[in-house]
């Protein structure tokens, strides 16, 4: 079940108007990627943002087009849901174009809506090009607006029609910036986000926010028909072409946990094969996502197995430091033969990563989707383990008393940290690899921690080593 909505804006209109950078502007910042070439945005794209103290959901849709392949009318598709679940539609048309045969097309469609509907005209550099704008009044929806969402230009103008449309009163008068004064919320219950963004954001305690679940894999392993089966709609566009997916979807879902912020992410490939301008900039924001996430669901196309890339996929979460839980997705359509196979190839190429929980499932079916969640509980609790320093300390002098380090002793430890489970030793000497990893079992089992890393930091007289284990 998904967390109650805020009132949704919907950005519509033919491929490349401008539609994601006018989302982008909305967001103050980057979220959707933007080329020149049309077709980029596929899936629906949705940001919460705030003005003038009016909240709002604001969604990015691809391009709207009468003709086309199955891709195109999935596309389509998409952004007429974002249509009728909108209080709110900004038509966006491009004033260096004119009007063309989809803009009336779109125009058709529009003006059956039962929601206001804003005329956006958008490329209106300088005023010039204002007088250019009013060829769009043949459209049937009124007075147009003109904006240039590239450079900010009349777009508080904008908002400002936006929200006196939407069923809110206003609270208070922000004040008016260029780059618009506009807040992203990673979780739906309206407090300021504080998470690490890409951009220099900061962690807070997972109890105070929203867990972030990334999805992350190589291309057509299923990761949006997971999305789609998790958030229960069809959010993301599922195809059988490889990279369909460009933008990371962030949708908060409501479950037994409370609210996750569950994350769609595009396909990684190895970097010598992703195609530079819309594919590098997607996997910049699936990488982004994974920075940033305090759990990774890694799914792989168990019809293929345990791949390189999935090895280096598994190498990149390790290196950031979050949980993850391996995903053995299209698991009904391996034989049963070669199941058992594998399973050894994912225990022999992914045993770097420790004791991840590994799943078999079927996205499109749903067969062994229930058993995420437990999964997922498990890791997010293991990554915010906190043990008191008296138990911590009497499980080191255990540990020791049963198999004493050689040439060493740890006098005393604390935890110094969560996200993951950071603890300091204080030792006499040097402390050897092999120890290290016995005492990390150790407090593993001592104390219940599960599938998350676990940072050691050894102090020896002012010098401190450091390390991340699973």
């Amino acid at each position: 079940m998904r967390s109650p909505e805020l009132p949704v804006v919907a950005i519509v209109g033919r491929p490349n108007v401008g539609k994601s950078t006018l989302f982008n502007r909305i967001a103050g910042r980057r979220v959707a990627v933007v080329e020149a070439e049309p077709g980029v945005t596929r899936d629906r794209n949705a940001i919460e943002a705030e003005w003038r103290g009016v909240r709002f959901s604001i969604v990015d849709t691809g391009g709207w087009e009468a003709r086309g392949d199955e891709l195109t009318a999935k596309v389509t598709t998409q952004a007429e849901a974002a249509m009728r679940e909108a209080a709110v539609v900004l038509f966006v048309v491009d004033v260096n174009v004119g009007v063309t045969e989809d803009d009336l097309a779109v125009a058709k469609v529009v003006r059956r809506l039962e929601v206001p509907v804003l005329l956006v005209v958008n490329k209106v550099d300088d005023q010039r090009r204002e007088l250019h704008a009013w060829e769009f009044a043949s459209l049937g929806l009124g007075d147009p607006i003109t904006v240039s969402a590239l450079h900010g230009r009349q777009s508080g103008d904008l908002l400002d029609a936006v929200v006196g449309l939407l069923d809110h009163e206003p609270r208070g008068e922000p004040p008016r910036q260029p780059h618009l004064a506009m807040r992203h919320a990673a979780q739906r219950n309206g407090s300021d986000s504080n998470l690490a963004d890409g951009n220099g954001g900061t962690r807070e305690d997972l109890g105070a926010r929203t867990p972030r679940v990334a999805i992350v894999g190589r291309p057509n392993a299923g990761k949006s028909t997971l999305f789609n089966r998790l958030v229960g709609e069809e959010r993301a566009i599922v195809h059988d072409i490889p990279g369909t997916t460009r933008d990371a979807i962030d949708t908060v879902i409501e479950t037994a946990l409370g609210p996750l912020c569950v994350i769609d992410t595009a396909g990684m490939r190895r970097p010598s094969r992703t195609q530079r301008g819309t594919e590098h900039y997607a996997v910049l924001r699936a990488l982004s996502s994974l920075e940033t996430a305090d759990v990774a669901l890694l799914v792989i196309d168990a019809t293929v197995g345990v791949t390189h890339q999935d090895q280096r996929l598994a190498e990149r979460i390790e290196a950031v430091g979050c949980p993850v839980v391996v995903l053995l997705n299209k698991w009904d359509l391996v034989k049963t033969q070669e199941r058992e196979l594998v399973l050894e190839g994912v225990a022999d190429r992914l045993a770097f990563i420790g004791p991840a929980p590994v799943l078999r499932i079927s996205a499109r079916t749903g067969r062994g989707v229930q058993r995420i969640l437990p999964a997922l509980q498990a890791a997010i609790g293991s990554y915010r383990k906190r043990i008191p320093t008296g138990a911590l300390n009497r499980a080191l002098q255990d540990l020791q008393a049963a198999v004493p380090p050689k040439g060493a002793r740890i006098r005393y430890g604390v935890q110094g940290a969560i996200e993951p489970p950071t603890f300091t030793l204080f030792a006499s000497a040097r402390l050897a690899e092999h120890y290290l990893r016995y005492v990390e079992r150790g407090l593993r089992e001592r104390f219940g921690i599960g599938p998350t890393p676990i940072k050691l930091r050894v102090r020896v007289e002012g010098r401190t080593k450091s390390g991340v284990r699973r």
